[in-house]
């Protein structure tokens, strides 16, 4: 029984502390009417203690961890791969892919509303941006005027801007600097070490926030949880069968349903591996199938790995918009505009570290001021969407790699439209 219990991994343990955490947390609302064992023993003291210092340790976390990864991530990239036109158009592409993703998780959780009657606007919270900040004061508050400042009170995007700034110069200076590239680098895996470990603690976090939410807020606060699934599975849909064909046929005029035929096991592994890098040697063998040149796919699909998560950034979208809703919060156009552009940032910043989606996610919420309740909560539903993220994650990688071999007379339209083996 023991040895059974141990095999259980960490995905299935926060999944069973959401239910668990539901089912305490509505037998509490519906049953005790004892104010002191609800409200003053359990929710505001136990429950409180657990949720809350689950999220200190997140926001522990993130500062340290997104700045030594992308300094280290940003030398070595720069550093390592040949920068020349083709790698320059991949990433432009990736980064093209993400604000799209963004953009069309913020739209449809604007439409569906999913965070009304979450009813958490009584919370007191202050916010980085408000909807009377214009965008020039917005820009003007990323560039890090004091970089240690930013780094002491966790203010993201200047410290993102500062983390790419040391970045590229130990790539420039490459040997003259190596002593700082190791500190970096040894810094960043005791980082990644310790989110490991605070991961661990996320099943007790989950269902502390769940049960308090449930306590308080009743079955009212269930419904805005499936909505927030189906704007995030929307979103995907619409990515994958909308914007990536028309993608497709503006740069390459190939067929999308020809290339989804055949690319579908690959899509079936990454769903089920929720895993971008398992794909990596499938997705490169299927491409070169598909008539992709070696050269090209395994430069972008490693890449893309690393840096394009459309899944991630759709998902970050939503859980904005989600909280924004929840919180009461109304956003202007120069407000929305900020998020979407921290949300790009987030996605691609945060790719390749333990629980990158989380991660992100706190980073954005960080940004703006809103509190990391929700995201303990959503974490509970993580593991199913993620399924989802990676196959849109991968599928998004192979996409772009055809449209940049495709404009770089990389691509046999033979053998990709089946013509030659």
């Amino acid at each position: 029984m023991i040895n059974e219990i141990k095999k259980i991994n960490l995905n299935n343990w926060i999944l069973i502390a959401m239910v668990l955490g539901f089912i305490v947390g509505m037998a509490l609302n519906l049953f005790v009417t004892d104010t002191f064992i609800k409200d003053t023993l359990l929710v505001d003291n136990i429950f409180h203690f657990g949720g809350t210092a689950f999220i200190n340790l997140m926001k522990m976390l993130v500062v340290p961890l997104v700045f030594c990864s992308i300094v280290v991530g940003t030398a070595s990239i720069i550093n390592t791969k040949k920068i020349g036109n083709i790698t320059i158009e991949i990433i432009v592409l990736y980064l093209a892919t993400t604000l799209i993703a963004v953009c069309l998780g913020v739209l449809i959780s604007t439409v569906l509303q999913p965070g009304n009657g979450l009813n958490m606007a009584g919370s007191v919270y202050t916010s980085n941006i408000t909807a009377n900040v214009t965008l020039t004061d917005n820009l003007l508050n990323m560039i890090p005027s004091n970089p240690i400042s930013s780094l002491a009170n966790g203010e993201i995007i200047p410290t993102i801007i500062f983390a790419l700034i040391v970045g590229s110069i130990l790539s420039i200076l490459k040997e003259e600097t190596s002593a700082v590239r190791n500190f970096f680098t040894q810094f960043n895996k005791i980082m990644i070490k310790m989110t490991f470990i605070v991961m661990k603690l996320a099943p007790i976090g989950v269902f502390c926030l769940m049960a308090t939410t449930f306590a308080t807020l009743g079955i009212d606060a269930l419904m805005p949880l499936f909505k927030f699934i189906i704007c995030v599975i929307l979103a995907i849909i619409i990515q994958a069968v909308i914007i990536y064909p028309i993608l497709m046929m503006i740069f390459t005029r190939l067929s999308p349903v020809n290339f989804i035929k055949k690319y579908s096991p690959v899509l079936l592994f990454a769903f089920s591996s929720t895993s971008s890098n398992a794909t990596i040697p499938l997705n490169l063998e299927k491409l070169s199938q598909l008539g992709i040149s070696n050269e090209i796919s395994s430069l972008s699909i490693p890449l893309g790995a690393t840096i394009n998560m459309d899944g991630n950034a759709i998902m970050q979208g939503c859980a904005i918009m989600f909280a924004t809703q929840a919180y009461g919060m109304d956003l202007g156009l120069s407000a929305l505009i900020t998020i979407i552009f921290t949300a790009v940032i987030a996605s691609v910043s945060a790719a390749g570290i333990p629980s990158a989606a989380i991660i992100s996610m706190n980073m954005l919420f960080m940004s703006v001021g809103l509190p990391l309740d929700i995201i303990a909560i959503i974490m509970g539903i993580d593991h199913f969407l993620d399924m989802f993220r990676t196959a849109i994650n991968v599928l998004g990688d192979a996409v772009c790699t055809i449209i940049v071999s495709f404009r770089n007379n990389a691509l046999d339209k033979d053998i990709f439209n089946g013509k030659k083996g």
